[in-house]
């Protein structure tokens, strides 16, 4: 898995996608730890949105937690909750201004009626391509490839943020029921289908190249 690439779509620095888990239980602790290390000294605010999930205190929550494991480090909450949150320019420069921007987890629909082709995803991209670290878990992190599924409808995708080129996410992947990532590589133009589980990051640089991050294996699949 230490030689997995990734084809990217967008320029990033980092990319970090997490299958899932409770910080309050430390279940993610390793991979916070390392997001924290990839901070840089002038730059330790994380702009948490909540968009996935809709919750105000969720970031309130994280920041803690975060402030337990680096006092140093500040996290504000990016108050994108609808569409028309999407353009606010308070809202876009929270988002440039920060070291890393943190995603959380929810539902993928709430996330990308709310962010995709918005102008805010078009400054998370900008700062994605500028030294800024972007992390994402759960329905967020499933959210980075061409399509994700629909959590409203059985069976269903979504267009998705397309980060990643010719890529499908499952976070939360289960390798004893791998039926939504093979429901997400039926789609034509799918090259590979990657499957990350609770307690497991998969960190993408810039060049594609791969680190997975926390206790579990990523699943990787590739059409022939």
């Amino acid at each position: 898995m230490t030689k997995l690439r990734v084809e990217l779509a967008v320029p990033v620095h980092e990319l970090v996608l997490i299958g899932g888990g409770e910080f309050s239980f430390g279940e993610t602790r390793e991979i916070d730890e390392y997001l924290l290390s990839k901070l840089h000294p002038e730059r330790r605010k994380i702009a948490f949105l909540p968009t996935a999930s809709g919750s105000a205190e969720y970031a309130g929550h994280i920041g803690k937690y975060f402030r337990e494991l680096d006092p140093r480090v500040e996290t504000i909450n990016v108050p994108l909750y609808r569409g028309r949150d999407n353009r606010r320019l308070k809202i876009l420069n929270m988002i440039l201004g920060a070291g890393l921007i943190y995603i959380g987890g929810g539902v993928t629909n709430n996330l990308l009626e709310n962010l995709r082709e918005s102008a805010a995803e078009i400054a998370l991209r900008d700062a994605a391509s500028n030294d800024v670290i972007i992390a994402a878990i759960g329905a967020a992190a499933s959210s980075f490839g061409t399509h994700a599924r629909d959590m409203r409808a059985h069976a269903a995708s979504l267009p998705a943020l397309g980060w990643l080129a010719h890529t499908v996410v499952d976070a939360g992947f289960d390798p004893e029921n791998d039926v939504t990532l093979r429901r997400l590589m039926s789609i034509p133009e799918t090259r590979l289908g990657l499957g990350i589980p609770a307690g497991t990051a998969l960190a993408i640089r810039s060049d594609g190249s791969t680190t997975v991050v926390g206790g579990g294996n990523i699943a990787a699949f590739r059409k022939a």
